[in-house]
C-alpha cells in the first residue's frame, strides 16, 4: 500500500469524517456512556473534521484518505485509521507524524485521551511507546457543550529525553 502524509483540503472532510465516525462508534460504543453516543451524529464528525482542518494530517493514497490524526499543541487529540488500510503501517506512520509535529512545536511531552476499555487502542499505543500513566478525567467536545468522560491518560516523552 503506497501513501504520502499530507496536509488536508476541503475536499478531504467527507471521508476523514466518515472513517472518524466509523472508528469511534466501532471503539467506543460498547464503553462509553450512550448519552455521549447520542451526540456523537454524522453532523458532529463533519463539523469536527473541519473545525480541526489546519491541525489534521491525512495518509492519502491516490483519491483514498486512509486515516488521520489531528495535534493540538502536545496532545494527540484524535486519530483514526480505516478498516482497509489497518495492518498496513498507517497507524504507525500517523502517530510517529504526530510525535514529529508535537516535538517540532517545542514540546518534549506528549499525550493522549483513551477511553477506558479501548484495549485494542491502548496495546496499539504500548506498542509505539507510550506509557499509560492512569486514570484522568477530560471535557469532550460535543454540541451540548463540555461531557467529562474518564479516560486512561497515556504520555510520551520526546527527542532525546527517551534515551535511557
Amino acid at each position: 500500500m503506497g501513501y504520502a502524509l499530507e496536509f488536508p483540503t476541503e475536499g478531504h472532510v467527507g471521508q476523514i469524517s466518515t472513517i472518524w465516525e466509523a472508528g469511534w462508534h466501532e471503539a467506543h460504543a460498547e464503553i462509553v456512556p450512550s448519552s455521549l453516543c447520542e451526540l456523537r451524529t454524522t453532523s458532529s464528525f463533519i463539523d469536527r473534521a473541519h473545525e480541526n482542518l489546519a491541525l489534521t494530517r491525512i495518509a492519502r493514497e491516490g483519491p483514498n484518505v486512509l486515516g488521520f490524526c489531528i495535534v493540538r499543541e502536545n496532545e494527540l487529540y484524535q486519530m483514526y485509521v480505516s478498516r482497509r488500510a489497518r495492518g498496513s503501517g498507517v497507524a504507525q506512520a500517523l502517530i510517529a507524524d504526530a510525535e514529529n509535529r508535537i516535538g517540532a512545536a517545542g514540546h518534549n511531552l506528549a499525550w493522549l485521551a483513551c477511553a477506558i476499555g479501548n484495549e485494542r487502542a491502548g496495546r496499539f499505543y504500548e506498542k509505539s511507546g507510550w506509557i499509560n500513566t492512569g486514570q484522568d478525567v477530560v471535557d469532550l467536545d460535543t454540541s451540548e457543550g463540555a461531557f467529562p468522560l474518564e479516560i486512561w491518560r497515556f504520555e510520551k516523552r520526546l527527542g532525546e529525553s527517551n534515551a535511557g
